[in-house]
């Protein structure tokens, strides 16, 4: 497996609006990684700007440059690991202000999920979110995860670095975890035709 990464410009501060400006910005960065060459899949990497750019669109920026490419964003991908963890009731983790909370919970209840638990650090700082410890989140993780109401854990915002820590975490927790990047790369693998299990990466890389 070969994966190869451009960056987006994007405002430090998370604002609905910083986030939806993102979308005039997709197609010209995704034109850059590796101009010419055939890519199975790719993905963009914002929670957020996937909630308020909408999954259609996303595909359909990207698409208009690479067209021979699957996409996929945190949004798509963490449904389809709720597919296949079974997930009915989660606990949601974020670092965002709560509109954006709001907007995540109302998302994910329209497409048929609980969210009875929601924790967030409520920093608007992109680049703050980015020095957040994994030992930090996953105490979070762990004080949300224990409520009985949910079955799944899921930490969103590709800054919040924690899916190196999910195999020792489910362990500890007893269910499963999932988090924007870590739904992000099972999903880009699976929709390149990978399906070799990996559980030093949790359950949802055993799926």
């Amino acid at each position: 497996v070969a994966t190869y990464g451009a960056r987006l410009a994007n405002e430090a501060t998370i604002t609905p609006e910083t986030l939806r400006a993102m979308r005039d910005k997709l197609a010209d960065c995704a034109s850059v990684i590796l101009p010419g060459m055939p890519l199975d899949v790719i993905g963009y990497g914002c929670t957020s700007g996937s909630l308020y750019i909408g999954e259609d669109e996303v595909d359909r920026c990207i698409r208009s440059v690479c067209p021979e490419a699957k996409t996929t964003n945190p949004v798509t991908a963490t449904l389809a690991a709720f597919q296949a963890l079974n997930t009915r009731s989660f606990a949601l983790l974020t670092p965002y202000r709560d509109e954006i909370n709001q907007e995540l919970r109302s998302f994910f209840e329209s497409k048929g999920f609980e969210v009875p638990v929601m924790g967030s650090f409520n920093e608007e700082d992109d680049n703050k979110v980015g020095q957040m410890t994994p030992e930090c989140i996953g105490q979070a993780v762990l004080q949300l995860g224990q409520q009985e109401a949910v079955d799944t854990v899921f930490v969103s915002c590709t800054n919040m670095r924690i899916a190196a820590e999910v195999q020792r975490l489910e362990a500890e927790l007893g269910k499963p975890i999932t988090s924007s990047n870590h739904a992000l790369a099972w999903h880009c693998l699976r929709l390149s035709g990978v399906s070799d299990l990996l559980p030093q990466f949790g359950r949802l890389y055993a799926s």
